[in-house]
């Protein structure tokens, strides 16, 4: 079973950079699913139905995100009507509205794709990922899985190291997410768990994270509270990464990071 998963796409050009390349990259790796972070989709803040309806139909099969799914309201229509597979962070406290998890049908393969936040660094006191992970995967135990794959997205590095190890062996992947800013440390961990600190991004190459360098460079000088304003043309770059999972056992054979550049 094949997975490719890429990082956080930003804005408009994510979007288009995503349409434009992915029809080749699936083709090419013969993948069957494709999952990307889309907590940045809609003009570098949340989601909305249209944005992520356009990734469906350039082959996009499901959906993670993280602390910026909720920047538009729209997104609590998304999950009531349950028609996409859209997952926020399962480590929300009881009662947040949407899905943690999910078990996606592939032909005869069935994989769970888990989301999670991470607690270091960022201000909301979220319940702790490393036992909610526990708990979803005692949930799913009678499941018939042929993988499990986890979205950690999350500021510190050593927090997404931690959690590998800690999954290590019990599933197929964790993937980290947040920052950006794709990690040169793609691995199989010895017992079998596919990890990488940090998949990257989808989007503006000449920029601070996908924003306009000169506003974030403002913040920095004079801490005041310029906005955010995502890149919507230029050279994107498109940072994913490639999972081959044995589906009769569930470990990880292969992960390779995939890096892209494409003008918009």
């Amino acid at each position: 079973m094949t997975i490719l998963f890429f990082g956080d796409i930003i804005g408009k050009i994510g979007r288009k950079a995503l349409k434009e390349t992915l029809p080749d990259l699936k083709k090419k790796y013969e993948v069957d699913l494709v999952i990307a972070n889309a907590e940045n989709i809609a003009h570098g803040f949340g989601v909305t139905i249209k944005t992520l309806e356009e990734m469906i139909d350039c082959g996009v099969d499901v959906f993670t995100s993280g602390n910026h799914i909720w920047d538009k309201e729209e997104v609590n229509d998304i999950f009531k009507a349950k028609k996409i597979n859209l997952v926020r962070p399962a480590n929300y406290p009881p009662g947040v509205p949407g899905i943690g998890y999910k078990i996606i049908e592939i032909s005869t393969k069935r994989l769970l794709v888990v989301n999670l936040i991470g607690r270091v660094f960022l201000r909301e006191n979220f319940d702790c990922p490393f036992r909610r992970l526990d708990s979803i995967l005692e949930e799913n135990k009678n499941e018939r899985l042929s993988g499990i794959i986890v979205d950690f997205h999350a500021e510190a590095t050593s927090e997404k190291v931690a959690l590998g190890y800690y999954a290590d062996g019990r599933i197929s992947a964790v993937v980290g997410t947040h920052t950006h800013v794709p990690t040169a440390d793609e691995r199989i961990l010895p017992k079998g768990t596919a990890h990488i600190s940090d998949v990257g991004m989808v989007g503006a190459k000449n920029s601070v994270i996908g924003d306009k360098t000169e506003d974030i460079i403002k913040r920095f000088i004079y801490q005041m509270p310029y906005p955010f304003e995502p890149i919507e043309e230029g050279t994107c770059q498109i940072n994913a990464v490639l999972i081959e999972i044995d589906s009769k056992t569930g470990k990880a054979i292969k992960i390779e990071r995939i890096d892209r550049e494409v003008e918009i």
